[in-house]
Formats: structure tokens, C-alpha cells, sequence
């Protein structure tokens, strides 16, 4: 005798699939490579002023972490904890120690940071002070797992290359010193032919 269940005709594949997709969306800033990318709102993507593009996060009320966060707004395609994407960047994305709308601030893994953290940076104040939009950032349950807008960042390196930076907090300063990597970059825009 069969069964009246909400899962009815839904196959085998179908099930794991989303399955799949459920556990790389919620595997944060850790994890292997998903088997298949999250799915992308769909949204015009345009350059962002000065020259980076910013893609449209969907909403969301869950838990989010910073990795689906930054790959989904800059569309870079590096996958695992967050420490492991400079490494990875290497040979695919330009990287460097200057600022760019729509880069990925790659924070160096630490004692305090140990899957390492990703930001995507979304405006330059000055040649010292950013802006990022980034997820799961803070140490209490107000501030971990959401998503941080417009968080302003400062350069404080003694060489003036954003190896060390602080981040605004909730109270309106800046916190303590963190160890970066520098900025992946996102790719240059090309344009197709008759399109």
C-alpha cells in the first residue's frame, strides 16, 4: 500500500539535488566545493562606479556566512573556507594591495579566524578607508550570521598596503588589528560582439 507523501513524485534525483544544494548554501565559510552553485536571483548586473560589478543578494532570514555571501555578490568563482581563497585566486584572479569596488578582502587565517573571513568591497572613501559588505561577522548572536552593509574599514599597515585593517563596530569604532592578504579582483568586463 502506498503512502500519501509531500515528497511524492519527486525523484531520487531530484531529492538529492536539493539536498546538495541545502548543504553548500549552509556550509558557510567551510566546506569542499559544491556540487552545484546556489541559484542566482535573477537581476540585471551592471558595473558598479568605479568599475567593479556588484551582484543582488537574494533576501534571506537564515544564517549566512561569508563565503556564499562574498561568491554571490562579486562572482567569483572560489569555493571552501575562506582562508583557502587567496590560494586559489592565484593563477585565476588578479590579486594586489589596492582597493577596487566590487574585490574580495581577503582576511588571513588566525587563531580568532580560523576558516578566515572574505569581504567584497563596495565603495573607496579615501586611499585608507573602504566600505564592505560581507556576512557573519561579530562575536555575538546579533551579529553572527547576518549580513553587514557598508561596514567601513581602515588600512592601519605601517606600509600602507592593507595587510592590516579594523573594521568599524556596533559601537562606532574601530576594533582590534586583523591580519589581510590583500584584494581579488574581480575579471575585466568584456563585451560580445552583436550582443
Amino acid at each position: 500500500m502506498e503512502r500519501d507523501s509531500p515528497l511524492r513524485g519527486v525523484t531520487y534525483a531530484m531529492r538529492i539535488g536539493a539536498a546538495a544544494l541545502v548543504s553548500a548554501w549552509l556550509g558557510g565559510c567551510a566546506g569542499p566545493k559544491p556540487a552545484q552553485a546556489p541559484p542566482q536571483q535573477a537581476a540585471v548586473v551592471a558595473p558598479a562606479p568605479g568599475g567593479g560589478v556588484l551582484r543582488p543578494f537574494p533576501p534571506t532570514s537564515g544564517f549566512i556566512d561569508c563565503v556564499p555571501y562574498a561568491r554571490a555578490v562579486s562572482g567569483l568563482d572560489l569555493h571552501g573556507d575562506a582562508w583557502r581563497w587567496w590560494p586559489q585566486a592565484n593563477g585565476r584572479y588578479a590579486r594586489g594591495n589596492v582597493p577596487r569596488i566590487g574585490a574580495v578582502l581577503s582576511f588571513t587565517r588566525t587563531k580568532s579566524l580560523t576558516r578566515g573571513h572574505v569581504a567584497v568591497v563596495v565603495a573607496i572613501q579615501n586611499p585608507r578607508q573602504i566600505l564592505v559588505s560581507h556576512a557573519n561577522w561579530g562575536s555575538d548572536g546579533d551579529t553572527r550570521g547576518v549580513i553587514h552593509e557598508r561596514q567601513p574599514v581602515i588600512d592601519v599597515s605601517p606600509g600602507n598596503d592593507w595587510s592590516q585593517v579594523r573594521l568599524e563596530n556596533t559601537l562606532g569604532t574601530f576594533g582590534r588589528t586583523y591580519p589581510a592578504n590583500g584584494f581579488i579582483y574581480q575579471p575585466p568586463m568584456t563585451t560580445r560582439a552583436g550582443g
